[in-house]
């Protein structure tokens, strides 16, 4: 190897370190707005079905979803980069996260978010100080309107789902249930809506070389994009959201999903709202907290042993929360 080639890898090697020290700066200055969460195991669920089964409590980040993982991550790149004021549109849990964002950042913010949305979530993006306009009855209209405020305004538009840093931001649960100790599991269980999340955990399992272990990706009856679209062979978009897991409420899913579904095993189940809420009520039981429909959905394939684990010894369930828990009616 002649001098200039020994004296360009010695600075190459210095730009790499040096590359890493500002990266620990950065993440030292501004920490990531998520926070850690539990990994715990349904000693119940081992009784009864022999099987492990772990779950990610993501229901316990500050704004009560996983989407804060992703909508941060973006958030702060944008904060970072000059923007001072972000538009977001949500079925719900999405704008509760972009709320919480904009208080920490200080950042003003405006939520659009569609009529059938429960009004717990329009509470809650209030009480981190956010702006609400309703636009349209589902997800997609609430969308359109908030892109032409965000251009109209001059603000950084952060979507629900369908962005790589958010996957960036939901690929950390995989990191994170490594670190504290999760061996490689049969199978992970996702709920889906327009498929944040799955991306997400999906890009964390390649990261980690969890290539061959099966995702389990869960819908609802009237909010089944996905499922349809691979029925279809090809992205479709349903005619209405008729689910009342309205979480889960995107006409139509990120086409990163299905480009992965040529790269990953993906299994999809679909449930039915009552399906949901028996595994958000059996969750509560087993684990004395709530979670909402959309959270349920994935609960209710280990609760109630569907045939698609039957083989499985070892399940990871991401119990993606939720605010809107309404439906345990805790008057009664």
């Amino acid at each position: 190897m002649s001098e200039i080639n020994i004296a360009c890898y010695i600075l190459a090697g210095y730009v790499n370190l040096f590359q890493s020290i500002w990266e620990i700066i950065i993440y030292t200055q501004n920490p990531p707005l998520h926070s850690q969460t539990p990994l715990i195991q349904s000693q119940y669920l081992k009784n009864t079905r022999g099987m492990q089964v772990f779950f990610k409590l993501e229901l316990l980040q500050p704004p009560g979803s996983f989407k804060l993982r992703g909508i941060g991550k973006l958030c702060q790149q944008q904060w970072q980069q000059g923007v001072r004021s972000f538009v977001a549109s949500s079925g719900g849990n999405a704008g509760v996260a972009v709320a919480y964002c904009g208080m920490k950042l200080e950042v003003p913010t405006t939520v659009f978010i569609p009529a059938s949305s429960h009004p717990i979530y329009i509470d809650a993006i209030k009480s981190y100080g956010a702006q609400v306009i309703v636009a349209g009855t589902v997800w997609d209209e609430a969308h359109q309107a908030a892109e032409a405020f965000a251009k109209e305004h001059g603000a950084a538009y952060i979507p629900p789902f369908d962005h790589p840093l958010i996957w960036d931001g939901h690929a950390t649960i995989i990191e994170e249930v490594i670190s504290q100790g999760m061996q490689i599991p049969d199978a992970v269980i996702v709920s889906v809506g327009g498929g944040g999340l799955a991306c997400g955990v999906l890009q964390g399992m390649h990261a980690h070389g969890w290539h061959h272990v099966p995702l389990i990706a869960v819908e609802t009856v009237g909010a089944d994009a996905f499922f349809q679209s691979r029925k279809a062979g090809q992205r479709i978009t349903l005619s209405a959201i008729t689910s009342k897991a309205t979480s889960l409420g995107a006409k139509s899913v990120a086409p990163r999903l299905l480009q992965w579904t040529h790269e990953h095993d993906i299994k999809n189940v679909v449930v039915s709202d009552l399906d949901a809420e028996q595994g958000s009520r059996q969750f509560a039981h087993d684990q004395r907290m709530l979670v909402e429909l959309s959270s349920g959905a994935s609960m209710s394939v280990v609760y109630g042993n569907h045939p698609v684990i039957h083989a499985l010894g070892s399940i990871l369930v991401i119990a993606c929360g939720g605010i809107n828990t309404s439906h345990f009616n805790l008057m009664t």
